[in-house]
């Protein structure tokens, strides 16, 4: 009678030359590259660092197959091939990691790292330093149990705890620095952490990889003499509605637009002027340099949407003298991602 069991024979052979030869380039080392004298081919391969405040996955495994079957071909060649291995340490994925773990520790087996859940010393993990000491050892297990063909003794973590990295980390800013290679607020803008007052890169961030600054245009539209009483606060400052839009130019307003029921303030820009918009638009615009006190939003006033409601302004692009304020119903869009002010132009400009 013939079994329906799948017959694992290869599978365990394929098992066992895997543990014969793990076994003998750990004996043998044939992956430590030194400097010869005579000439001949030489290769380099490098994989970009990957942080440590995980295992690592097939992404990994899938990319860096490519730089070791490249440097096995060479090597089966005869040439002198080198294939180091770092692990990255910086930045501020470790440290949300951390702080994940400590919000947790009175209830690990609530935490949403699954990576975690039920190792006896998931309490260490609320310290950035656990982090570091414990996965990249763990990461080179796994790449030894891949079996890749490194030089290990070329293999580091980053940060200050490797002193001979941070030196020359420090050496290369302040060469870079005297060459007149590094400037700082050169004008390109990325995303920041007022928490941890630094700029918060993709692969820095527990969440939101991906995100990029989006450019706005401002269209200032001035509030026409004399001011009506509530905003008497202003008197003497130049004031504008501050638009925000993705697609200029805005040629021949005919009105702009604020939500009823939205908070809006009256905010300093700089000595004379003031931009009436949302509190989480003029705290963006403070990190840009766009606030009387930097990094800080000056509040005047504040106010309603109802409040703003016919209100006149000019806008030097409009056909007419005044345009004025009107009541506008729309999504969260406006006051999520703009000033929570829109200014409207005929169709087809």
């Amino acid at each position: 009678m013939a079994s329906n069991s799948i017959s694992l024979v290869k599978r365990d052979l394929l098992s066992e030359i895997e543990l014969k030869v793990g076994k003998l380039w750990e004996d043998e080392q044939p992956f430590k590259a030194e400097a010869r004298e005579e000439l001949g081919e030489k290769f380099f391969s490098t994989f970009p660092m990957p942080y440590m405040n995980d295992h690592l996955h097939m992404g990994h495994a899938f990319s860096l197959s490519k730089a070791d079957f490249a440097c096995a071909y060479r090597r089966l060649r005869g040439a002198n091939v080198l294939l180091p291995f770092a692990f990255h340490c910086s930045g501020n994925s470790i440290i949300e990691s951390a702080d994940r773990n400590w919000d947790a520790r009175d209830s690990p087996e609530e935490r949403s790292d699954s990576k975690l859940r039920g190792r006896d010393d998931i309490r260490e993990f609320q310290f950035p330093y656990h982090w570091v000491w414990y996965m990249p050892p763990s990461a080179v297990e796994d790449l030894k149990e891949y079996g890749l063909g490194c030089d290990w003794r070329r293999s580091f973590v980053t940060t200050y705890i490797n002193p001979f990295f941070d030196a020359f980390v420090s050496w290369q800013m302040r060469k870079l620095k005297s060459m007149g290679k590094i400037v700082q607020g050169c004008g390109e803008y990325k995303i920041f952490s007022p928490e941890d007052n630094e700029p918060c890169l993709d692969h820095d961030r527990v969440t939101g990889k991906g995100v990029e600054p989006l450019e706005y245009l401002l269209i200032k539209m001035e509030v026409v003499k004399p001011f009506p009483q509530k905003m008497a606060p202003l008197q003497g400052k130049r004031v504008f509605l501050a638009a925000a839009t993705l697609s200029p130019p805005m040629y021949g307003q005919t009105y702009v637009g604020v939500l009823p029921d939205e908070k809006y303030g009256a905010y300093e820009i700089n000595e004379t002027d003031v931009f009436i918009l949302t509190h989480r638009a003029a705290f963006s615009l403070a990190y840009q340099n766009f606030s009387k006190i930097p990094r800080e939003p000056s509040c005047l006033a504040e106010f309603t949407g109802l409040d703003l409601l016919g209100l006149p302004l000019r806008s030097p692009l409009a056909v007419h003298t005044n345009i004025y304020v009107l009541p506008i119903s729309t999504t969260n869009e406006v006051t999520n991602q703009g000033t929570g002010i829109v200014t409207s132009v005929p169709s087809g400009v």
